[in-house]
């Protein structure tokens, strides 16, 4: 099998077409997947090809995105091969055809024999025996699972039985994958030991906007499109929701979409959008906005590091001295402002002062986003927050100060407003209730102190992305090796001694049996005990929605590798093996609680969950909305899909819903917005000290060529060629004064642990700030990041002060990594 390089295969007319939404970002672009014999290729003449276009001449500019990373060559289990290619869908509203560098690899990351992706998936289950792994069956995996877990649900109890669970949609879930483990873990095994994502306990990222009865996902795409002013916070949208940012706000931002603002709002002032960028950094997104609007629209708060609280309570602080809140909408629609603005308040003076913005520019921000306009009508203002926010000084605090003044202006439930999370990855979460409390236990710290005897890790990888990670994976790992040592005296032994082998050593050893559920061998695996192979999009039917709650089908068009089986069957397999083992010992009442889990297809298990999650949501004929969606409507609804909740089912589409609180009904009890009080903070005492100590704010986040953890990106030569270690951007005086030159590795260390990373010199940056990418696998920033969460358990992963050691350059780097600037100027 092979992968083009050389020539782009056209798909013949008659190719099978499907519909893929983008598994990477939020955004959710759409796309098109046709896929075809390998031995047949489309002609150039318009009637054909697939696409219809007619490559016998120069097509017009942008008619097409096309490149050799959007085609790719697979096999199926019977034999056959096929060429695939994925497109940009130009028809869906998100995307509009533009295609991401993340989204335009797509094909490039499909499962193909021979290729370093192909080589590294994982095939079949892969149990530790000995001193090695061996390949086994689903039968013997299942067996060894599910009697382990009966043991220590029999004997111990569900709050020994831990989980590093997946929470979304895109690659890692979707609705089907994230009810099948939650009914199983939840509902069936009952344990509340669970931590998620890349967060060391189970919560949300916005406890505070959902406590305040205001969904983060909230508005539209087209809102950015049609507001007067944007304001991101922590964000650098051009890089991390690429599409959204080019096809959304660049069209207000540029001017271009002037007209469609006087059709929607004919009353009002309207002109040139303006953009207000929060961030200590100077990103390629706020170069690239002052090259769009010019500079005179945008205005970046490069505030000091941790310091959001303060600035949200300052603007509101002086919007309400102005009298520019909208105080009919308070009155009548929320609670709680009085006491707010009284823990609150904050003057400009003492503002600036702890964030170090100019006075002047925090009235001029105030101005630009709250102060009535020309007309008399309030600005719409759209408030899009992300990681400098959500993994920022105090998530709750802050979210609570931002929220706060977007509902005291009224810039949510208005076209062309909202207060949102820019999001990471899609969202397709619906499970049962959780059954702790909160704030949910801290899972890491729990097995850091030798708690918990079984830790299955599904779809994540803690190893890289969590905080305080040095000392969590020498902890987990020593547990492990406990269970190493006693497997390899397990010579020729029976699935049931085999299992009474593990107990003994987690329960009287202080041993950890540890399962790994992925892609690949990741760093997690190549700890773990059982390692089980999992399916990606395009292998299996999932659906999932994007940051404006637009649900799409993305098709499955190929067979998975080897025996991969999705995350949702994996799930169902693991309760039907533990009912069939209560069954077998007479326990009716345990093996209830893993009934249930019938299903045979992608939709069974969709339909089990999405309507149940949506029972109470009446459509427009008074019934439950969750029976409206069905895989066969969602596949008519392409890559447009439907936003969430869904209305109705009418003429043949699905009715959705553009934005959310358009009627000032909010999710609380009352359905008032609750204003927060949420008094400027300070830093944590680890960071005190940490400033003490050490030279180096350590900034960390995201990069355009890489997603996540890298867990495709780290098998694709074009990305670790670029990246081969994880970069770490250094002002130019900040390298010389320590000798670093570009390409030189370099150590980063503090009281916490070490880590290495490959330096890049940046002059857009502060003295005295670096930025690192996040979760990389060679060289993870989370080993210098302390354990101090907020009230919730959030990590402060962008809080933490180190020093850099220079190590030396690696000749093969420098002759073959390109040290080009990143950044457009």
């Amino acid at each position: 099998m092979t992968q083009f390089k050389d020539r782009i295969p056209l798909p013949p007319a008659d190719a099978q077409k499907t519909n893929m939404a983008c598994h990477f970002c939020i955004v959710g672009c759409g796309y098109h997947v046709y896929k075809w014999p390998a031995n047949q290729e489309g002609g150039r003449a318009a009637d054909q090809n697939a696409l219809g276009l007619d490559f016998t001449r120069q097509l017009p500019p942008m008619q097409i995105t096309m490149t050799p990373a959007m085609v790719n060559q697979i096999q199926d289990h019977d034999g056959r091969q096929h060429n695939i290619m994925i497109l940009p869908d130009k028809e869906c509203s998100v995307n509009k055809g533009l295609s991401s560098t993340r989204g335009g690899q797509m094909a490039s990351v499909m499962y193909s024999e021979k290729t370093p992706i192909g080589e590294r998936r994982l095939k079949y289950p892969l149990a530790y025996s000995g001193d090695d792994w061996s390949e086994t069956n689903w039968e013997h995996a299942m067996a060894l699972y599910a009697g382990l877990t009966q043991r220590i649900l029999d004997n111990d109890g569900p709050d020994q039985l831990y989980f590093n669970l997946f929470d979304h949609g895109g690659a890692g879930g979707g609705f089907e994958n994230t009810w099948a483990t939650g009914k199983l873990i939840f509902s069936g095994m009952q344990t509340k030991m669970v931590r998620i994502h890349n967060r060391p306990a189970y919560n949300s990222e916005c406890h505070a906007s959902r406590d305040m009865g205001v969904g983060e996902l909230n508005n539209s795409y087209e809102d950015a499109e049609v507001c007067d002013v944007i304001f991101s916070i922590g964000g650098n949208s051009y890089e991390t929701q690429s599409n959204w940012f080019l096809a959304h706000w660049e069209p207000n931002l540029r001017g271009s979409n002037v007209a469609k603002k006087r059709e929607w709002f004919p009353d009002e002032t309207v002109g040139k959008g303006k953009v207000i960028l929060v961030d200590p950094r100077r990103t390629p997104t706020v170069a690239i906005c002052e090259t769009v609007a010019g500079k005179d629209n945008v205005l970046h708060l490069a505030l000091q590091p941790g310091t959001d609280t303060a600035l949200f309570n300052g603007l509101l602080t002086y919007v309400v001295d102005q009298g520019w809140q909208d105080q009919g909408f308070i009155d009548e629609h929320t609670s709680g402002f009085d006491e707010m603005l009284a823990a609150n308040r904050m003057e400009l003076d003492e503002c600036s002062r702890i964030t170090g913005v100019d006075r002047a520019d925090i009235i001029k921000a105030a101005e630009w986003a709250y102060k009535p306009k020309a007309s008399g009508h309030a600005p719409r203002a759209m408030h899009a927050y992300e990681k400098g926010v959500i993994w920022g000084n105090d998530n709750y605090r802050i979210q609570s100060a931002i929220v706060n003044l977007a509902v005291a202006t009224h810039n949510v439930g208005r076209r062309g407003t909202g207060v949102v999370r820019m999001g990471g990855h899609q969202e397709g979460y619906t499970r049962p209730p959780y059954p702790g409390g909160r704030p949910a236990p801290y899972i890491d710290q729990e097995l850091i102190k030798g708690n918990g005897m079984m830790l299955t890790v599904w779809a994540c990888n803690a190893f890289q992305t969590t905080i305080n990670a040095e000392t969590y994976r020498q902890v987990i790992k020593r547990r492990a090796a406990i269970v190493n040592q006693a497997l390899a005296e397990a010579r020729g032994a029976s699935t049931d001694e085999l299992i009474d082998i593990v107990y003994d050593a987690v329960k009287n050893k202080g041993g950890l049996y540890i399962v790994d559920i992925d892609l690949y061998r990741t760093k997690f695996a190549e700890y773990s005990h059982l390692v089980l192979p999992a399916t990606h999009p395009g292998e299996m039917n999932l659906t999932s929605m994007n940051g404006e709650r637009r649900l799409r089908l993305s098709e499955r068009f190929m067979d998975p590798p080897g025996i991969a089986r999705p995350d949702w069957l994996i799930a169902a397999n693991m309760a039907n093996a533990l009912k069939q083992r209560y069954e077998e010992t007479g326990n009716v009442e345990m093996a209830e609680r893993f009934a249930g889990f019938d299903w045979t297809t992608d939709e069974d298990a969709f339909n089990d969950g999405f309507r149940m999650a949506h029972e109470k949501e009446i459509d427009s004929q008074g019934g439950p909305t969750g029976h409206l969606a069905t895989y066969e409507r969602l596949r008519a609804a392409g890559n447009n899909g439907v936003q969430l909740p869904i209305k109705a089912y009418q003429d043949g589409k699905l009715v959705g819903t553009e934005m959310l609180y358009t009627d000032n009904n909010f999710d609380t009890d009352d359905g008032k917005a609750h204003f927060q009080p949420s008094p400027w903070n300070g830093f944590p005492e680890v960071i005190e000290r940490q400033k003490e100590q050490y030279d180096f704010w350590i900034n960390s986040g995201r990069t355009n060529q890489i997603w996540q953890s890298a867990y495709h990106d780290q098998h694709l030569a074009f990305r670790k060629g670029r990246y081969p270690m994880a970069p770490i951007e250094i002002h130019p005086q900040d390298a010389d004064s320590l000798g670093i030159a570009n390409g030189d590795i370099v150590e980063v260390y503090n009281d916490y642990g070490a880590t290495t990373a490959m330096a890049y010199i940046e002059p857009d940056l502060k003295r005295g700030h670096v930025f690192m990418m996040f979760g990389y696998p060679n060289g993870v920033q989370g080993d210098v990041i302390s354990e101090w969460t907020d009230r919730n358990h959030i990590p402060y992963y962008k809080g933490a002060w180190a020093n850099l050691r220079r190590i030396g350059a690696n000749p093969a780097y420098l002759r073959d990594v390109s040290f080009k600037r990143r950044r457009y100027s």
